[in-house]
């Protein structure tokens, strides 16, 4: 077999002969290389049985394997660490909004028990044809979204608590609860007046009951006046703040003093017949940026804010928007 070498790096094309001898030579060559690797292959599988046999060997290679356990112990503790102390800070987040719950649904009317805050709502479904394990990372990730989504909700309650809390505290302050448990004797407008008996406009109303009997404050407020007046006795005004005021005359005993704060419901005085009276009753008015309205148009509004704040617009001349 002759093979004919030409390239430009030679001046002339070579040839060269192959005799049989050589290709005998060649696969001679190719049989020991295979067997070669053969024995490097059984060479490594026996020199692990070896090193399995030889306590110094054996030591060795299982340091080496310890070395490489401790590392990925090291790696998971770390994570596990993280997500222990990210686990601690949501745990402290749901406490948070546990307590904000139950405080904006106290405001929204929400009787207890009725929201659960603190058991996780049942949940289900069909068992998934598809699941996979969660990796580290990913587990992390999705921790960290809900985390986010927890300060978003807390700020959203919060907020939705500050606006309960203002409205709140403006229906805290119109006069929608009746001062004293006792019946309306005389209406507001026109009538006969008791001592003259002459027909005169009568600016409140006049609560029947006996001396003693608490007098309330109708709504919160600060006291502006609680003295003697020659007409209406023993007096107490209170200002609710946006021209509101209420006036609870003819009392026997009084409670309260001026700058005093007050609350809904707060006992201000008693029942009496002090100043220009008849007998024991309570004179009850409101006052809307100085002139004086039929108070009942707020008590009957008490189990509806909205138709109160509407009757002191209505007075104070202010339009729906």
């Amino acid at each position: 077999m002759q093979i004919i070498l030409v390239h430009s790096g030679l001046k002339a094309a070579r040839t060269l002969t192959l005799s049989a001898r050589h290709v005998v030579l060649a696969a001679v060559a190719l049989t020991v290389l295979v067997v070669a690797l053969a024995s490097a292959l059984s060479y490594v599988a026996a020199s692990r049985s070896i090193i399995g046999n030889i306590p110094i060997l054996k030591d060795f290679y299982l340091s080496l394997s310890h070395d490489q356990v401790q590392e990925k112990d090291a790696y998971l503790r770390e994570n596990i660490n993280t997500l222990a102390v990210r686990l601690g800070e949501m745990q402290a987040q749901m406490t948070r909004l546990d307590a904000l719950g139950e405080r904006v649904s106290g405001l929204a009317g929400v009787k207890p028990g009725e929201i659960n805050f603190k058991t996780p709502p049942g949940r289900g479904g069909a068992l998934p044809t598809i699941s996979r394990d969660l990796s580290i990372e990913e587990l992390t990730r999705q921790i960290d979204e809900l985390s986010g989504k927890l300060d978003g909700q807390a700020d959203f309650l919060n907020l939705v608590e500050s606006e309960l809390m203002g409205k709140r505290v403006v229906t805290q302050k119109i006069p929608t609860r009746q001062p004293v448990l006792g019946y309306n004797g005389s209406g507001f407008g026109w009538r006969i007046d008791p001592i003259t008996g002459r027909q005169t406009q009568h600016l409140g109303i006049d609560f029947q009951a006996p001396t003693g009997t608490p007098i309330l404050a109708a709504a919160g407020g600060v006291v502006i006046a609680a003295e003697y007046h020659p007409m209406f006795g023993n007096m107490v005004d209170i200002d609710h703040g946006n021209n509101l005021l209420t006036r609870y005359a003819h009392a026997s005993r009084m409670f309260v003093k001026p700058g005093q704060i007050v609350k809904l419901g707060d006992k201000i005085a008693e029942i009496g017949s002090t100043g220009r009276s008849t007998g024991p009753h309570l004179h009850f008015e409101v006052h809307v940026a100085g002139v004086p309205q039929d108070p009942m148009k707020f008590l009957r509004a008490g189990t509806d804010m909205s138709a109160a704040q509407a009757a002191a617009n209505a007075a104070l001349g202010v339009r729906p928007r």
